[in-house]
């Protein structure tokens, strides 16, 4: 375990309230944020940040009092940080200067001065001659970068820590670099591999500087939801104690995976917020001021994509994949364990219309999607399921095609 103690810096709650307040669709939610918001920053005295977000958003209203009150509080502790590291640096040691720079770095860190942080914080890596003090250090600048949004920032901190754990980082932050590492795989769509190394950490989570226990474990659920078989889902995830724990705190997970490993699909579908566009296209066909006005006086309807993937700064920009991508995995499971289906079997099976079904299934088995084929006049659905040779040989003639071409490419420069 590490000695140390991390500490929660930057906040990275008030990234999460910075987003709310700037998304329309979260109108019901921007009272609570932007009170939370201007909290957080007067508590950690953030001039700097209140300075960016007054004047880049209309997210928080300015106030020329406050902002100097805070700005006021930064210079005066500035002043004794940096009396302390002269003094440090003139009469004491190796480790007094490194704690006075790590100081440094770090309320430079929680007050939100991004540029001057993130240089503080190398510089204390420089100075500072332990390896568990300087993996704290470089995953303090991954914290950064996904306070600001910096992917630059993210990658190459998260490289550099990977390095130093390799050196021989102990088992604390070797598991704490695995949430880094998978809550940022999440940013970039990669599910599959974000989910094992979140799954990983399940049942050892410490990385509370990052993010709250129970958004982890809604994470680890929504990444391995998706691209864990039902064995492993069953075994990993539905059995798992931590799961279980965090289930009465976010019920919609809950019936999200029991529905999907249960073969529940209306349920499921429910669940996931899959029918929300075709109900409101639906309705606002025959109701249009209505559906409007509702939509936008009322909280949305309580669902997978409503609750937790929309709100979610982290995986807001993957909401549509997502629910279409969990769509294609429940109708896949179905299919799988049939020859064929009636049109009218499935339309009940996920509590949709014949209509919606053959409009998702057409879409999906169009782009490869699916492995099934459509036969309208007798209203069935057949599975095609494909042969491994097939896939085999069409896997090679495509290997060769590009051997072939670099060759070709090859030939060409030596004659």
């Amino acid at each position: 375990m590490a000695d140390e103690v991390v500490l929660p810096i930057p906040n990275l709650v008030l990234s999460q309230q910075l987003f709310t307040l700037t998304q329309p669709s979260l109108a019901h939610l921007h009272d609570n944020a932007r009170t939370e918001l201007l909290k957080g920053i007067s508590a950690d005295q953030m001039a700097p940040y209140y300075r960016i977000i007054t004047s880049t958003s209309s997210a928080l209203p300015p106030d020329p009092a406050l902002l100097s009150s805070m700005e006021s509080t930064n210079a005066d502790e500035l002043k004794k940080l940096d009396e302390r590291l002269e003094e440090a640096t003139k009469t004491e040691g190796e480790s007094e200067i490194s704690d006075a720079l790590k100081a440094r770095a770090n309320y430079l860190t929680r007050i939100g001065d991004k540029e001057r942080a993130i240089e503080a914080q190398r510089l204390a890596l420089e100075k500072t001659p332990g390896l568990g003090s300087r993996i704290d250090i470089v995953l303090t600048l991954v914290r950064i970068g996904f306070f600001f949004g910096d992917n630059d920032l993210i990658m190459t901190s998260l490289s550099k820590a990977e390095a130093l754990i390799d050196e021989g980082g102990d088992w604390d932050r070797r598991n704490r670099l695995k949430v880094y590492t998978g809550l940022h795989l999440l940013t970039l769509r990669r599910f599959k591999r974000g989910g094992e190394l979140l799954c990983d950490a399940l049942s050892t989570f410490t990385a509370t500087e990052l993010l709250p226990y129970n958004d982890f474990v809604a994470f680890t659920v929504v990444a391995n939801a998706l691209t864990l078989g039902r064995v492993e889902l069953k075994k990993k995830i539905i059995n798992a104690p931590e799961v279980n724990q965090v289930l009465p705190d976010l019920p919609i997970l809950g019936d999200l995976i029991k529905n999907l490993y249960d073969c529940h699909y209306d349920k499921f579908f429910l669940a996931l917020g899959a029918l929300l566009p075709a109900l409101f296209s639906f309705l606002s066909l025959f109701f249009p001021r209505i559906i409007k006005s509702k939509l936008l006086m009322s909280p949305p309807l309580a669902t997978l994509e409503q609750t937790l993937l929309l709100p979610s700064r982290i995986l807001s920009p993957h909401a549509r994949f997502y629910i279409r991508e969990m769509r294609i995995l429940a109708y896949s499971q179905l299919l799988e364990s049939y020859q064929s289906l009636t049109m009218e079997s499935l339309s009940r099976a996920f509590g949709v219309s014949i209509e919606f079904v053959d409009s998702e299934l057409s879409r999906f088995i169009a782009n490869g999607r699916l492995h099934a084929s459509i036969d309208k006049v007798h209203g069935i659905v057949e599975t095609t399921r494909p042969s491994m040779k097939q896939a085999q040989y069409e896997s090679v003639i495509k290997q060769g095609d590009v051997l072939l071409n670099e060759v070709q490419r090859l030939s060409k420069v030596l004659y």
